[in-house]
């Protein structure tokens, strides 16, 4: 049997899943056992994984992995999965920051000690079952269900204001995934499939497109999350625990950059090469607006998480800017950059802002406050802390040499393609971001040691440094060597920018006139 022979999507979907659920008996009785079975789940998923890079083929942008079996027949649904350089890359990503988030509470959290690793442990499997679906009704479930585990981390383990954060979180993602249940059931009946692949070879009116655009755009919007229904995020992340922080900003926001790829551009590109220009407006006032919001900011949770809402608004003009390219250019050089800049930028933004929460953990929990005013000098006390922030500050600013430059790099040099007032204002976020992320460093780590609760601090012990570190490692990793990543995409980027480029007005699929 070779290995694309194993089920190892259901194995990395439902391994965690079922961990979770044997830590969830544990009980809190025995929170040491709790934690070592937590981390063998997690670390045994992540190998289990790793056959999903080494055996992936980078030259085709076919479903790989797939794994096919009858759910619910008479309406054709299907549990069917499979990866291509789109989902890969998000699957492992998730795998990996989840190993980290196990690790990071192993101290921390004191009490209901099964149930917060069961909850991560469950809410990795579901994740990974999104990413890898490839029936729509089966990511729905997934989609839908992946709200339970994180409502309960922030409702549970959360903050002062934990409740208000999670009705909040939940209503602005459920109110806008019921659109796409709608989107989901008209393609059922235009197709007599729940298959995505066949939704994306539907041929579809120009008004059909464009109400489906809106409702698609009704739920993905609010996970990137865009402009102005980003509200719920800044709530969301002062009220989580460290670990449900990280997995909001390292995962769930990129689901929303993944179903523009899925699902709006292949099954609406004519409405979406209409409507270019929404999204691009909206993914420019993120990266300008939000960007100056940031600066502003006294809680150091709320500027990273407005910091998040500025990156992610490099992902979606990554992958609209490619209408602007074609328009102008006439060919998919300068889109395929862009579109595979804003891929780079989903997973360079969650090795940094995963970084950048678990160091606001790190010095939460031992001087129990987010308020930069309360800092100062910490790098006096706590040198090798002070040396991984500053290099996830800086990745976060951009700086060559870290992976948060190669993903902005990429997005910023299509974006003069598509025209130059586009580039003009998304290079603003080289100069917004370096603004808040050095002011913050400059506030909190460097200076006089400001109050006795800095001059007490202790430096980070192994475990917060093998956490940091392996961070450390992937953001230099990907800055000073995409390509591993980048190859992966290739394929499934210029598969999608040809199909994106095709008219699917009408029977026939004619090349679209720009």
């Amino acid at each position: 049997m070779t290995v694309t022979e194993i089920p190892l999507l259901s194995l990395v979907t439902w391994a965690p899943i079922i961990g979770g659920v044997a830590v969830l008996f544990v009980g809190d009785d025995e929170p040491a056992k709790a934690r070592r079975l937590a981390l063998v789940v997690a670390i045994a998923t992540f190998i289990i994984s790793l056959p999903l890079y080494t055996a992936f083929d980078p030259g085709t942008a076919a479903m790989q992995f797939q794994e096919y079996a009858p759910w619910i027949p008479q309406f054709n649904i299907h549990y069917h999965l499979g990866v291509d350089g789109f989902s890969m890359p998000l699957i492992l990503l998730t795998i990996f920051m989840t190993v980290l988030v196990v690790i990071a509470g192993w101290e921390i959290i004191q009490y209901r000690v099964s149930q917060y690793m069961a909850a991560f442990l469950i809410m990795e499997g579901l994740m990974v079952g999104m990413f890898a679906s490839v029936d729509a009704i089966l990511f729905y479930v997934f989609f839908e269900a992946m709200l339970i585990p994180m409502f309960l981390v922030i409702g549970i383990w959360g903050g002062p204001r934990r409740v208000y954060a999670t009705i909040k979180f939940f209503l602005y993602t459920f109110l806008g995934s019921v659109f796409m249940l709608v989107a989901l059931i008209y393609l059922y009946f235009q197709s007599n499939s729940f298959d995505i692949p066949t939704f994306q070879k539907l041929p579809l009116s120009m008004n059909e497109q464009v109400l489906i655009f809106f409702a698609f755009l009704a739920a993905f919007s609010v996970k990137v999350p865009m402009w102005p229904v980003h509200t719920w995020l800044p709530d969301a992340h002062v009220e989580a625990p460290t670990g449900g922080s990280v997995i909001l900003a390292a995962i769930t926001l990129k689901i929303g950059g993944y179903g523009f790829l899925r699902f709006i551009l292949p099954i609406a590109p004519d409405a979406a090469r209409s409507l270019d220009w929404l999204i691009i407006s909206l993914s420019l006032i993120a990266v300008v607006y939000i960007g100056l919001v940031a600066l502003i900011q006294q809680d150091m949770k709320k500027l990273i998480a407005y910091s998040s809402i500025a990156h992610m608004g490099f992902v979606t003009l990554g992958f609209f800017i490619v209408f602007n390219i074609v328009q102008r250019t006439g060919h998919l050089t300068g889109a395929q950059m862009g579109m595979e800049g804003g891929m780079v930028q989903m997973i360079s933004h969650g090795f940094i802002s995963g970084a950048l929460f678990l160091c606001v953990g790190v010095m939460y929990d031992r001087l129990h406050s987010r308020q930069i005013a309360d800092y100062g000098g910490v790098v006096n006390t706590m040198p090798t802390f002070a040396a991984f922030m500053v290099l996830f500050c800086m990745a976060n600013a951009g700086l060559p040499g870290t992976s948060g430059f190669v993903g902005e790099f990429m997005v910023i040099l299509s974006s003069f393609k598509g025209g130059f007032w586009i580039a003009f204002l998304a290079s603003a976020t080289l100069i917004l971001g370096a603004a808040y992320s050095l002011w913050l460093v400059k506030r909190v780590i460097f200076g006089e040691v400001t109050n006795a609760g800095v001059a007490g601090l202790k430096d980070i012990n192994r475990r917060e440094f093998v956490v940091l570190g392996l961070l450390a490692v992937m953001v230099l990793l990907v800055g000073v060597w995409p390509e591993p990543l980048v190859k992966v995409m290739h394929a499934s980027v210029n598969n999608l920018l040809a199909h994106v480029t095709v008219s699917k007005i009408g029977a026939g699929l004619a090349l679209t006139q720009f």
